[in-house]
């Protein structure tokens, strides 16, 4: 479960995905590098959530494509303090522009900013897009492919992008949405999904759920769990038909529900998952714990990126290999280092670690020797990571 270690060793094996694992080619960490874009446009979504639209200039239009399902990193200084914040991309890969939704979080720095101050014009440093939370999709009419989508609050915006894809790209492919929110006027893009609702009326069912407002029907009112899930099989899905599902929100909802979906005969290989808070009771590590007795001296490591092999010392102090590069001056992937995002994914060529957490890798990933370095500590001497084989 998420939140235990989770223990790699380095695998001789070619980085082979299974058949729902995304294109190799089109994901992962080359090339990932920030650049500074300017915001196109702004737009009030809910009284507390904004969407941000980039121009993207045409010399970085290759770098800044993206597959339904994956996210940007932004990064901002505030008061001096480096801040680094990850999005998922609510626009889908055909409409021509790249947006993130940011949702006003209590105390949260970053959030207010983009809420409040962030303006068409204003230039932001962005990095190119990551995340392996993407369908496999087949254009073209070969696919008839059912596909079962759950969003909570936020949650819905790299479903969305990853509905958009689905019904442009698959023309007999069907996907049925639950989407739940507190109140109606916290359904973010409520609109875009009444106008998909529209335009693809056989192929997209939504089905809004509110946890703090009364409905005319019970069943969907209150938070979606296991058990509500399967009172709505006989109405709205069969989870015999199901081919994959995506499933996004907070960990207790996520976690729940995919393993309901198991219950229901939906094999776990094709249920996948991203979620935006860390289990309950889990917090990030501090400094100089984990699974290994580091001796004064270090552990070495070497990290490639882009091709260049960098060495650095991780010390007993350092809480992971990404704390490490950062107090050594090496600049490696990473953003919301708590193990959700997976923007700091990388093979583990040489040597052996210990996650402490892993809410975003799949088994598929595991298994091909990827780690979130953002999480591992060494439990060997020397430990070797490689950012390029995606």
């Amino acid at each position: 479960m998420p939140g235990n270690p989770w223990k790699q060793e380095a695998k001789n094996m070619p980085a082979t995905p299974s058949t729902n694992a995304p294109d190799p080619q089109d994901t992962g960490h080359r090339g990932l590098r920030f650049n500074t874009l300017t915001v196109a446009d702004v737009r009030q979504e809910t009284p507390d959530a904004v969407s941000i639209a980039f121009t993207v200039p045409d010399d970085l239009a290759d770098s800044y494509s993206f597959r339904a399902g994956q996210h940007l990193t932004i990064r901002h200084d505030a008061d001096g303090e480096e801040l680094r914040r990850c999005y998922s991309i609510s626009s889908g890969p055909g409409d021509g522009e790249v947006r993130i939704v940011v949702k006003q979080i209590d105390g949260g720095v970053f959030s207010s900013f983009a809420n409040h101050d962030i303006k068409p014009g204003m230039q932001l440093d962005v990095m190119t897009p990551s995340g392996t939370f993407c369908p496999d999709l087949t254009p073209g009419h070969s696919a008839e492919t059912n596909y079962l989508v759950i969003a909570a609050g936020s949650g819905i915006t790299p479903i969305i992008s990853i509905i958009r894809a689905i019904l442009t790209a698959e023309p007999n492919s069907n996907v049925t949405l639950f989407y739940v929110n507190q109140r109606t006027g916290s359904i973010i893009y409520r609109g875009a999904l009444s106008d998909l609702k529209d335009k693809y009326a056989s192929r997209l069912s939504v089905i809004h759920m509110l946890s703090r407002e009364a409905t005319d029907v019970p069943l969907y009112s209150g938070r979606l769990d296991a058990d509500k899930l399967k009172a709505f099989v006989p109405f709205h899905f069969e989870p015999g038909t199901v081919d994959q599902a995506f499933l996004c929100g907070p960990a207790e909802m996520v976690e729940g529900l995919r393993d309901g979906l198991a219950d229901l005969g939906l094999d776990r290989t094709r249920i996948h998952q991203e979620l935006f808070t860390p289990a309950e009771g889990i917090t990030a590590r501090p400094k100089g714990t984990g699974p290994a007795d580091i001796t004064p001296e270090g552990v070495e490591v070497t990290a490639i990126l882009d091709g260049v092999e960098r060495v650095f010392t991780l010390r007993p102090e350092d809480n992971s290999i990404v704390g490490a590069a950062r107090a050594a001056g090496v600049e490696l992937p990473f953003s919301c280092s708590n193990g959700m995002c997976a923007t700091c994914r990388a093979k583990l060529l040489e040597g052996e670690v210990e996650m402490a957490a892993n809410y975003s890798l799949e088994p598929w990933e595991l298994e091909a020797g990827y780690v979130l370095t953002c999480q591992s500590r060494p439990k060997t001497a020397k430990i070797k990571v490689d950012y390029d084989q995606v």
